[in-house]
C-alpha cells in the first residue's frame, strides 16, 4: 500500500473525504517531525511509540576497496510497536 491507498482507505474508514484525509496525514506526519526534532518521545497506548535514536561513530569498512572509513555519529528516528498491538497479529 502506498501513500495515495493508505490515505483513500483512511478517509473510506473515518468518512472523510480524500482531501481531509489527505490533511491530516499531513498534520500527523509534521507534528511526528516537529516533536522528534524537540527531543521529544511520542507514546500512542495500543500502538507504539516513536523516538530518536544516537548512534555512535564507527569505523565501517567499504566493500568495494576494503578500506576502512570513519561514518559519523547520527540520530535516527525510530518507531516500536507497543506490545497489545503486535498481540493482534498473533
Amino acid at each position: 500500500m502506498n501513500k495515495a491507498e493508505f490515505i483513500k482507505a483512511f478517509a473510506e474508514k473515518a468518512n472523510f473525504t480524500q482531501k481531509d484525509a489527505g490533511i491530516a496525514f499531513e498534520a500527523m506526519v509534521a507534528t511526528i517531525v516537529y516533536t522528534l526534532k524537540k527531543g521529544d518521545k511520542i507514546a500512542i497506548a495500543g500502538f507504539g511509540s516513536y523516538e530518536i535514536k544516537k548512534k555512535a561513530a564507527r569505523v565501517g569498512i567499504n566493500p568495494m576497496t576494503k578500506q576502512k572509513v570513519k561514518i559519523a555519529a547520527t540520530k535516527v528516528p525510530a518507531f516500536k510497536f507497543g506490545n497489545s498491538f503486535k498481540a493482534i497479529f498473533n
